[in-house]
């Protein structure tokens, strides 16, 4: 399994083989393209030397947002996000023992549970949560029961709406066209 969502090659290697990677990704996802939040992740790594949970929850604050502000900034919102970021790394320091993984691992939990575990987390709302779910059961290999209604509609079969969907160029412009279909129709209202 290897996932196909920045573009990069690099940015895309770090994200299958870390799971706290992929889970910054999700986070850094709002306002921003998906490539640029999901490849957010590797300058993280490159700047700060490594990326991990206990890595960024122990970072000094002022440290990781100057990271953040490099240029090219990993988001539009260094500030909120750097803080953001290390609220949850934080969270699975202390409740998942820094291992992003064991949200859908540990206990071999169904899809409710791990949605109702990413909800707990720093940044993941609802829908965001959903997303993550549908991107685990789609793309990372996570076969607990339920995980399509847990996450749906975006972990219905045969949907273009997300980052879960994203496999390679093609698949990226139709999650972009419906999206932009989406917003055409929220404004239209």
């Amino acid at each position: 399994m290897t996932l196909h969502i920045t573009g990069d090659p690099a940015a895309d290697a770090l994200l299958t083989d870390n799971p706290f990677a992929l889970l910054t990704g999700m986070m850094l996802d709002q306002q921003v393209t998906m490539e640029t939040a999901f490849a957010g992740p590797l300058k993280l790594e490159q700047r700060l030397g490594q990326l991990s949970a206990a890595s960024i929850a122990g970072t000094d604050p002022d440290r990781l947002v100057a990271a953040f502000k490099e240029s090219p900034s990993v988001h539009r919102f260094p500030g909120s996000m750097a803080e953001r970021l290390q609220a949850l790394a934080q969270a699975l320091v202390a409740d998942w023992d820094g291992d992003a993984a064991a949200l859908w691992t540990r206990g071999n939990p169904d899809g409710a549970e791990v949605f109702r575990r990413l909800r707990t987390l720093p940044g993941f709302g609802e829908q965001k949560s959903k997303i993550f779910l549908a991107l685990l059961g789609k793309q990372y290999g996570f076969t607990g029961e339920g995980w399509r209604d847990s996450s749906s509609p975006y972990g219905d079969e045969g949907t273009t709406m997300s980052v879960a969907d994203i496999v390679d160029s093609d698949s990226l412009a139709k999650v972009r066209e419906t999206k932009k279909a989406a917003k055409a129709a929220a404004k239209a209202r």
